[in-house]
């Protein structure tokens, strides 16, 4: 259990407002804040201050496409909003300045925000024990870097904020200003899984064994993949994001009970929240911790498992660009890939289906349409539903026939084509 920001001694009292969106109210137009995302977003905040009627603030928040909902378009004149992430937004917000995307990862941005001054932080948390301290529960993040360089901290306590014994926890002493709320946290539920995200997550789990530390990101690949290895003994996890499949391998025997599971933030169901209240097999810790460079190299048999858009013959992985737009930022991935990559024991792994949707265009392309998030030396196997293409040890030549053979049949005729084209000019 991390303390995050106990004061010495505390000299003054919170003022006590009755909502979280009165802390609105508290905030000054101009004024620095960040707004915590993922399972730690306060929606009640988020809609009293993307609104016309709030103060035009510089807001910067963790949020996370697909799970927090970010209405730039709704921001007060004047204000603006930063994250590492981008989100599906109308055409022209980055233009304008009222969208600001930082292209850094996970790790990049911790260290960002250590650079940073804020005039006010948002804490989520459970209600305090008897010496004061409250979990931050489900989801710590960035908030040990940010509460270094707070001018306030405003805290928000919300009794179905799990208390997990390994999380970081806040002292409500440093509080400037707190609200109460009985809201569900933000959740993600991965559905039933699909029979392509079996067959993708059944090769990648062919370089899961005993022993591993695992990595994956969310979706129905990563809940398939945890659901397959639940045979496996003594795995370790250490990862950005966990839900709920990290209860399968928990209740299966599967992990290391030796070592603790390690992640910056849980995003799940109720029942998966229910369930790791008062768990101390569980650490939550921050950005600056789990993303860490000396973390991840000291990391055992790191398998890290991540998605793509679309992967090119060179072994190059768009994870943030589809049609031309931007949807995601890069989170975690490249901290993991970048570390399962240069890990003697190490294996970084990209999965994605071999075609999109309902276009049924293939994803293993001859060049990206899209940004480089992951770049080929950060890529040792790539996973469609056709087969892993080990591009461990292999020539540029090699890779791309490894790559064409796992894309969908109906393409790999015109890949060859473009490969040969391309490979022409070497």
């Amino acid at each position: 259990m991390t303390a995050v920001g106990t004061p010495a001694i505390s000299t003054h009292v919170a003022h006590r407002v009755g909502n979280p969106a009165g802390l609105a109210r508290l905030m000054r137009s101009g004024e620095r804040i960040f707004l915590p995302g993922s399972g730690a977003e306060v929606p009640a905040l988020t809609e009293a201050l993307f609104t016309n009627m709030a103060p035009a603030l510089d807001i910067t928040a963790s949020f996370v496409p697909g799970i927090n909902a970010v209405p730039v378009d709704s921001l007060p004149v004047g204000a603006r909003y930063t994250s590492s992430f981008a989100q599906a937004s109308p055409r022209g917000t980055q233009g304008a300045g009222w969208f600001r995307h930082l292209p850094l990862s996970y790790g990049g941005f911790a260290a960002y925000l250590s650079r940073q001054d804020f005039d006010v932080g948002i804490v989520h948390v459970s209600p305090p024990d008897a010496s004061g301290l409250c979990s931050f529960g489900i989801a710590v993040e960035f908030m040990p870097v940010v509460l270094r360089n707070c001018r306030r901290v405003f805290a928000v306590i919300n009794p179905r904020m799990p208390r997990i014994s390994g999380s970081a926890v806040f002292d409500l002493a440093m509080a400037d200003a707190i609200a109460e709320t009985d809201a569900p946290l933000s959740e993600y539920d991965v559905g039933a899984p699909t029979a392509q995200a079996s067959r993708i997550a059944a090769h990648v789990a062919a370089f899961v064994e005993d022993g591993a530390t695992l990595q994956v990101g969310l979706g129905k690949t990563p809940d398939a993949l945890m659901r397959l290895v639940a045979d496996r003994r003594e795995l370790r996890l250490h990862s950005g994001m966990l839900s709920d499949a990290a209860r399968i391998l928990a209740e299966s025997g599967s992990l290391d009970a030796r070592r603790p599971s390690v992640s910056c933030v849980h995003v799940g169901t109720a029942r998966y929240y229910d369930w790791l209240a008062g768990r101390d097999d569980f650490q939550v810790r921050g950005c600056d911790f789990t993303h860490a460079p000396a973390v991840l190299a000291g990391l055992e048999r790191l398998v890290a498992v991540n998605a793509a858009f679309e992967v090119d013959l060179f072994g190059q992985a768009n994870l943030e660009m589809l049609d031309g737009r931007m949807m995601s930022g890069v989170g975690g991935a490249a901290d993991f890939a970048h570390a399962a990559s240069l890990s003697p024991d190490g294996v970084s792994i990209v999965a994605l289906p071999a075609t999109a949707g309902r276009s049924g265009a293939s994803r293993v392309v001859p060049r990206l349409g899209g940004i480089c998030s992951l770049p080929r030396h950060a890529v040792d196997v790539v996973v469609t539903e056709y087969g892993a293409a080990d591009l461990r040890g292999a020539t540029v030549i090699e890779r791309a026939e490894r790559l064409v053979a796992i894309a969908a049949p109906d393409h790999q005729s015109e890949l060859q084509d473009a490969w040969k084209e391309i490979a022409a000019r070497f």
